[in-house]
């Protein structure tokens, strides 16, 4: 007997709802762990990251078991940019480290479908990466889950 997922909140979203959802995402994200993070797809979502087309959860957990391998000291922060029923547009950026030191600020948008469960079935990601000084950085938490009262993305002018 199969159990059904369910990741509230679920379509049809609202502005409070979204707004969540994103957070929820962004919580998940800087937690750095691909098993986690891939919970919130479906079992067979699809996606677009830059040149990158993972499908289904082992895909995405391979795909973010790398990503974080290569990009040190990751932190993130999206922001709600627009919404339907079962589709969010966010915008993001996030910053990070190569082995070598060199800091960057990556910038992106991504639009995300979810079924009726609550789980992301698509998300296409569009980011560009921007190498910056470690004295230009403006994302200063201890890692993991960015704190309620730190600024966002409009807020920092970003």
């Amino acid at each position: 007997m199969s159990t059904v997922e369910i990741k509230p909140p679920v379509p049809p979203f609202t502005r409070e709802t979204a707004a969540q959802k994103v957070r929820m995402a962004e919580d998940g994200w800087n937690s750095r762990d691909p098993q986690r993070v891939s919970l919130v797809y479906t079992p067979d979502s699809q996606w677009r990251n830059r040149a990158e087309f993972p499908r289904g959860r082992a895909e995405i957990i391979e795909f973010l078991t790398r990503k974080w391998a290569k990009e040190l000291d990751y932190r993130l922060i999206k922001e709600l940019w627009a919404f339907t029923e079962n589709r969010i547009a966010v915008r993001f950026a996030y910053e990070w480290h190569d082995e070598a030191g060199n800091w960057f600020r990556s910038y992106g948008n991504e639009n995300w479908e979810f079924n009726e469960n609550g789980l992301m079935q698509r998300r296409f990601a569009s980011i560009n990466d921007l190498a910056i000084q470690e004295s230009e950085r403006l994302f200063h938490w201890e890692l993991g889950r960015r704190p309620d009262d730190h600024p966002s993305l409009s807020d920092l002018g970003l």
